[in-house]
């Protein structure tokens, strides 16, 4: 019952509608510093006349359906969320202009990497962060996006997302670790 959403390297992976190809039903995007980066990404992820992305065969989010290319484009391109991580100064600085390309649903903060190239190394919750997080809240709200925040402290989600409709609490290395690592201390227990 919980989508799949897929991560990247970033903007200029070659990996973006592949994800999308094999099922994700999303795909967040790191290091999305400008604009230009942000419809390099529509490009490759919607399909014409928005983008250039390459009619797949038939996928798992649409059940594998043999579908006419029309109906699959209409329905591949409905099933996919398109997220451009907010991660550096340069990032902030242009949010705005980020939020206005068309194509992209949302924003989601990268939290660590934010508040590290901001000069304030695991410091999430310094004021400068959250004035951060606020504009880029509104950047999305401004442009009709959704807008996310990823590895932000439990005790920091009423405080930084309030306004968030994804949060990103763990990813899978993290829970392997934990759940291993809780199983381990259970049994040694």
């Amino acid at each position: 019952g919980f989508p799949v959403w897929g991560r990247v390297g970033g903007p200029g992976s070659g990996d973006l509608a592949r994800v999308l190809d094999c099922g994700a039903a999303g795909l967040i995007v790191p290091h999305v510093d400008s604009e230009a980066d942000a419809r390099r990404i529509v490009r490759a992820c919607r399909f014409a006349p928005l983008g250039a992305r390459s009619i797949p065969g038939p996928i798992p989010g649409l059940g594998y359906a043999v579908l006419p290319a029309r109906d699959l484009c209409a329905a591949a391109g409905r099933c996919a969320t398109i997220a451009a991580m907010i991660e550096s100064a340069e990032g902030l600085d242009a949010v705005e202009t980020i939020a206005a390309v068309e194509g992209l649903d949302m924003l989601v903060i990268g939290t660590n990497d934010l508040a590290d190239d901001l000069g304030l190394r695991g410091q999430p919750d310094h004021p400068e962060v959250r004035t951060a997080f606020r504009r880029i809240a509104q950047a999305a709200a401004d442009h009709g996006k959704g807008f996310g925040v990823m590895g932000l402290p439990p005790q920091l989600i009423e405080t930084h997302a309030q306004d968030a409709g994804l949060i990103v609490a763990t990813n899978d290395t993290n829970l392997l670790v934990e759940g291993g690592g809780a199983l381990v201390a259970a049994l040694r227990g």
